[in-house]
């Protein structure tokens, strides 16, 4: 019999350890390229080759409206709008922890780095009670990212 527990994951952006995060999924890691291609040509011969920009990933994180995570993330979308050519790229490591039942915890690690807010968060007003209004939700894009089991 196989389980898996999970909790007490762990968000870091360039040494920040991230504790203002929201409701559902609070961080969510994408991939949207492959990493390998293929193409059969004649014969059934088959060629395949290895797709760099399967290493690019982009974290969705869901930070409380207003918190220092928030005010974090926005500082750091500015000095980007402010100055592209001088901007230093993100770094971080999303940690998510993996118990067996018997005590045993496994650490599996997305490394990413070269990364920068990709779009400016949306907000809204709604008068009929919708916590999300009280959510602002990053996109990261990283150019490369690495998974270490450990």
């Amino acid at each position: 019999m196989s389980v898996s527990l999970t909790g007490k994951d762990t968000t870091i952006l360039n040494e920040r350890v991230f504790s203002d995060l929201a409701t559902g999924d609070c961080v969510s890691l994408t991939f949207p390229n492959n990493l390998a291609e293929a193409k059969i040509g004649k014969n059934g011969n088959t060629i395949y080759a290895f797709n760099s920009t399967g290493k690019q990933c982009t974290a969705t994180i869901r930070v409380i409206r207003g918190s220092a995570d928030d005010k974090y993330l926005a500082s750091e979308m500015a000095s980007y709008i402010n100055d592209p050519a001088a901007y230093v790229l993100m770094s971080g490591e999303f940690i998510k922890r993996a118990g067996d039942g018997a005590g045993n915890i496994t650490a599996d690690i997305y490394q990413m780095r070269g990364g920068m807010v990709q779009k400016m968060p949306e907000t809204k007003e709604n008068v009929e009670g919708d916590t999300e209004q009280a959510v602002t939700i990053y996109q990261i894009l990283f150019a490369n990212t690495s998974r270490i089991m450990g």
